[in-house]
């Protein structure tokens, strides 16, 4: 949702247009603030909001993102009431009467209203071409139905690199459609809109992947922007916030370069154990941390901390060497600090542009939906980040992948921090990267 606020604030910047955002109240109040500074400048933005059926599907009123959900058992509900919501969406836009929808990928229907308006459809997708570019060999060429097992690694045939990949990091989706059940028919719907739309959105740079640009216009012959992550633009996280959060102050502490931060997104749910491994990678690491660590119940109650090893906390509040973190924590902040020296992250893409534009290198632990070509684009192709070696995509949130172990960890940690070689090296071209001004230093060029 934050990529697609603040490139709808980014479009009302343009001469002439009017942008109004088709939300819920519990979403609109949540970026309220970023439109009206938007208004306050003279643009002209607002919000159109439809009351999300939460009554309807047994939810408690205000339980309207992902974010929200506090319970498992809430999300089946949830499920239901964003599919009923989309017959009140498709009637306010006909009564809008837009010149231009654009709408996350995830929306398909929204193509089937654009052409019953006879106006163009935009996708914007929160990734890179790089995603699309190899989904789109992948499907063409089906590589993964050539090799023994799931372990065994296959080249990805047609692209400007060498990219490896294993069955067992691909989409259940993409494999075997046919057994996903609504879950594959989405996917063949949402593909069927693509080529029905006018163009595509990326929250990318091209200059972070130009042969990717290129590949994506020649090979796949559809048409493509690069907005880049507005919210490194607009500094948003510092204008919503007043107050300096407190682990700002603790990294003010820190030696430069030296802490590690490690965040999983606000929607992964990772199984006790998984969190174990984590605790007991960080205790030996030896290093300073921030950690963020989202747990949710199976009834909504405040968790327990079974799951961290015996005397953890206490060893940690004694020796200052790190922050638990169970709330929202200002990542852009953190990543911004001069003490923070690498990132463990799930691969998603808002957290991997933001870990790149503030020249952190990545410990990539992909995890589901395109994190795992996320990856492959950070370790193979920029190589600004080394792999911590998960290596089985998730067909949901609740996470059921083999644990990475503590040792595996580890050794990524110290691949990436212990001022070898290797290390300098990852270092040397995330720095570049970063510093590189035609990528992190330019203005913004919008379609528009």
């Amino acid at each position: 949702m934050t990529p697609l606020i603040d490139t709808a604030v980014l479009f009302a910047t343009r001469p002439g247009v009017a942008v109004t955002i088709l939300t819920t109240p519990s979403n609109a109040l949540m970026f309220q603030p970023s439109v009206d500074r938007a208004t306050s400048a003279g643009h002209r933005i607002t919000f159109h909001t439809i009351k999300f059926p939460a009554a309807e599907v047994g939810l408690p009123e205000g339980i309207e993102n992902s974010g929200s959900i506090a319970s498992r058992d809430m999300i089946p509900k949830f499920t239901r009431a964003i599919s009923l919501l989309r017959e009140p969406m498709a009637q306010a836009i006909r009564d809008l009467r837009p010149d231009c929808i654009v709408s996350d990928v995830m929306d398909p229907w929204t193509v089937d209203v654009a052409e019953e308006l006879n106006i163009p459809r935009l996708i914007l997708s929160t990734t890179n071409c790089f995603y699309y570019c190899v989904y789109h060999h992948l499907m063409i060429h089906k590589p993964y139905e050539k090799v023994r097992s799931d372990s065994e690694s296959f080249v990805v045939p047609g692209l400007p690199d060498a990219i490896e990949m294993t069955s067992a990091q691909l989409e259940d989706y993409l494999k075997t459609p046919e057994e996903c059940g609504s879950s594959g028919e989405l996917i063949k719907v949402i593909k069927d809109a693509e080529t029905r739309s006018y163009g595509i959105v990326f929250t990318s740079y091209s200059e972070i992947e130009p042969e990717y640009v290129r590949h994506y216009k020649n090979v796949v012959g559809r048409k493509s922007w690069h907005v880049g992550l507005p919210s490194l633009l607009l500094g948003k996280e510092n204008q919503t916030n007043t107050e300096r959060h407190r682990c700002l102050n603790w990294l003010d502490d820190q030696e430069p370069g030296s802490v590690l931060y490690v965040s999983f997104g606000s929607v992964v749910r990772f199984p006790d154990t998984q969190f174990t491994e984590i605790a007991l990678a960080l205790e030996e690491s030896g290093r300073p941390f921030v950690w963020v660590v989202r747990k949710i119940g199976k009834t909504g109650e405040k968790e327990d901390e079974d799951w961290l090893p015996e005397g953890f906390r206490e060893r940690v509040l004694e020796s200052d060497k790190g922050l638990m973190m169970r709330e929202w924590a200002p990542q852009i902040s953190i990543l911004a600090h001069p003490a923070t020296g690498g990132f463990v992250t799930h691969c998603g893409w808002n957290s991997v542009m933001e870990g790149m534009a503030a020249g952190v290198p990545l410990i990539t632990w992909p995890l589901f939906a395109e994190q795992f070509y996320n990856e492959k684009l950070i370790t193979r192709v920029l190589k600004v980040g080394v792999e911590v070696g998960s290596g089985v995509w998730n067909g949901s949130l609740d996470i059921r992948s083999p644990v990475v172990g503590k040792d595996k960890i580890v050794k990524a940690l110290s691949h990436l921090m212990d001022g070898s070689e290797e290390a300098e090296e990852t270092g040397g071209r995330r720095r570049r990267l970063c510093d590189d001004e035609e990528v992190c230093g330019r203005g913004w060029i919008l379609f528009l």
